[in-house]
């Protein structure tokens, strides 16, 4: 295995990931405050879920996300 090229590879799948899920958030988030279903300033409790199957690997990160 090439640790370089592997190293640069998940650098580029957590960059794709992480730009697509902010877009996500933001587009959601978007769509809750003119549908008024978003009110207040609580933070989101969030869940995102990494799993590599080749890799028998399936981790559950938790966290939120603030408002304000």
């Amino acid at each position: 295995m090439n640790e370089e090229a592997f190293n640069l590879s998940i650098r580029k799948f957590l960059k794709m990931v992480g730009v697509n899920s902010q877009r996500e958030i933001e587009h959601a988030a978007a769509r809750a405050i003119a549908a008024g279903s978003l009110k207040g300033n609580a933070p989101l409790p969030a869940t995102m879920t990494l799993e590599i199957p080749g890799l028998k690997l399936n981790v559950k990160f938790d966290g939120e996300i603030a408002l304000d």
